[in-house]
């Protein structure tokens, strides 16, 4: 007897000391973190497991019913406490999915069918894991609903209708509405990544939050919320708080936060975006462009004051470093269309936009290397400390500056910035504001530069502090007061440049025609407004060449931005002959 006894005590013992030994299985309610991982990352086999592992789930009402491992139920309240696939189908009209897992591994949710409602709390709340992947699956319709009130904890937590303490991405073909009453939609203290799927957001305050980051694959994402459309937030690592959009369809309407923020970095690759904030660009900058697109905005007059909000309203905003490599992206902001702290690198890509304020702002560079970008409603177009355009057709609507290159101090001394024009085609209508605005120096080598001056001194086309060397490319900037405020370029210039101004004005709609002695046409402008001074330049224009000025007259080429191309100009009246006898000739007719 005693002999049995000591083999059952031993046996007891074994047992004992071998589960005591591994990791925790059920994570205990003291604690809500027991995966103490780190920054979760996405991996290929993320998205693959085998069908045969599935545990079904089936919501009904306020009841739940398990077929399968790794889950449990207390009445509407669903706790996954393992790794693994769970499949969820049917409605909890008041209850909650909660993830709680000590161990490493991934936990899939299929949403097949969900309707998950929660009236004081997150209805889908991970407190622990190592990774959560919400799969939509093909052709289901899923939604999530919170109560305006909740039940925090000591943290403030949770505070979204999908709240996660972990990794948490997104995946499948079906689609999801989330309906936050409480605070934001989705919540994310890692890393979020949204691989594809349609989703779709209202939120009392920001709709998609994630700490860490969010990368953004693919998919169809509608946000309309109270706060921020779309954040990342962590600023204690530099390497962190970014957002990443490779390519995917995104709408947002923040009524009152920024479209996109983050606190790092924002790249974006590729996408369709329409993006409205505040409420729209509103009535503080000059008025649109009649027609849209690059032929020939009207002029328009507006307020010379930017953004007066209390919060910050940006379509796309970065406190790093802002990279546009392409997309199409149609804006309308109240506060900066596109804004960073630091620096903003456009490559590609198609804009139409309005806004209240900047319509590109940067507050170290802007870099602009191609694309179409049309603002046809600003403040201040493109500023920050130094600009460079390579590349682009850019059009620009300004109520003041249109480019205004400063390091933030109004001033009339040199303060070092820059405002280079490598390439592209540039238009600028300015209607209050200088056409282009340097506190330091412009430097042009090539491309083309229209510029419609504001409508009264001593405003001007361009101004600048430091130095303008034109060397390369068409430059024809106008103006509406006599000429006598506006700054001719540098001598310093390699290329030939001509000031011609007028006592009596010309009117917007009378062509202003420089012709060489043989008929060639050299310029064919129409200014937006009334005009008395043409400062043109042109790789065309040869010392001791005679050239003419006329007005009037008619022309068959193509009316784009400014300036007639191709065709013919005829019926013009000839104002004034000059030959060119040094770097800057001025003339008056």
């Amino acid at each position: 007897m005693c002999k049995r006894l000591l083999v059952f005590f031993g046996l007891a013992i074994f047992i004992f000391t071998a589960f005591s030994s591994c990791k925790k299985y059920y994570p205990s309610e003291s604690s809500e973190d027991e995966y103490d991982g780190t920054v979760g990352y996405e991996e290929a086999s993320d998205y693959v497991w085998n069908s045969s592992d599935i545990t079904d789930i089936a919501l009904s009402g306020s009841s739940i019913t398990i077929n399968g491992n790794g889950v449990t139920a207390d009445g509407s309240i669903l706790t996954i406490i393992s790794p693994g696939t769970y499949r969820v189908t049917g409605s909890l009209t008041d209850g909650q999915v909660i993830v709680k897992t000590g161990d490493a591994g991934i936990v899939r949710i299929i949403l097949n069918g969900a309707d998950i409602k929660c009236s004081e709390s997150a209805p889908i709340y991970v407190k622990s894991a190592e990774k959560v992947l919400l799969v939509l699956a093909d052709g289901t319709e899923n939604s999530v609903t919170d109560g305006a009130s909740y039940s925090l904890n000591d943290d403030g937590e949770p505070d979204a209708a999908i709240f996660s303490k972990s990794y948490l991405s997104f995946y499948g073909n079906g689609s999801l509405a989330v309906k936050a009453n409480y605070s934001d939609g989705i919540a994310g203290k890692d890393g979020l990544v949204i691989k594809n799927g349609t989703i779709d957001v209202t939120s009392a305050d920001d709709g998609i939050r994630g700490r860490d980051y969010i990368i953004i694959r693919n998919g169809k994402i509608s946000v309309e919320s109270k706060g921020d459309g779309m954040k990342s937030t962590n600023d204690e690592d530099s390497s962190l708080g970014y957002i990443t959009v490779d390519s995917a369809e995104l709408n947002i309407n923040a009524a009152g936060g920024d479209g996109i923020n983050a606190q790092t970095d924002v790249t974006i690759n590729d996408g369709l975006f329409t993006i409205t904030t505040g409420g729209g660009a509103g009535s503080s900058a000059t008025s649109s462009v009649a027609g849209g697109g690059f032929s020939g905005p009207q002029g328009g007059s507006g307020s010379s004051s930017g953004y007066s909000g209390t919060v910050s309203e940006k379509a796309i905003r970065a406190q790093e470093t802002l990279t546009i490599q392409k997309g199409t992206f149609n804006i309308n902001s109240a506060d900066d269309a596109i804004h960073s702290n630091n620096a903003v690198i456009i490559n590609g890509g198609t804009f139409e936009a309005a806004t209240g304020d900047d319509a590109i702002h940067a507050e170290t560079s802007v870099t602009i290397n191609g694309g179409a970008i049309n603002f046809s409603k600003c403040y201040e177009g493109i500023e920050s400390a130094l600009i460079t355009v390579n590349s682009g057709d850019i059009s620009i609507v300004s109520s003041d500056d249109g480019f205004n290159a400063t390091k933030g101090t109004a001033t009339e001394q040199n303060d070092g910035s820059f405002l280079y024009i490598y390439g592209g085609d540039i238009y600028v209508n300015a209607s209050v504001g200088d056409g282009l605005d340097s506190n330091g120096s412009i430097e042009m080598t090539a491309g083309t530069v229209v510029i419609n001056g504001p409508q009264s001194s001593p405003e001007v086309a361009y101004d600048y502090n430091g130095t303008f060397n034109i060397s390369g490319g068409i430059f024809a900037a106008s103006g509406p007061n006599s000429g006598n405020m506006i700054q001719n370029p540098g001598s310093s210039s390699s290329q030939y440049i001509v000031k011609a101004t007028t006592q009596s004005g010309l009117s917007a709609s009378t062509l202003f025609h420089i012709e060489d002695a043989g008929g060639k046409d050299l310029l064919t402008f129409k200014s937006v407004r009334n005009l008395y001074y043409v400062v043109f330049s042109s790789a065309d224009l040869a010392n001791g060449s005679t050239y003419s000025v006329f007005t009037g007259g008619t022309s068959t080429g193509t009316y784009t931005n400014g300036l007639y191309k191709g065709g013919t100009y005829s019926g013009g009246t000839l104002k004034k002959s000059f030959t060119i006898s040094g770097k800057i000739s001025t003339i008056s007719y």
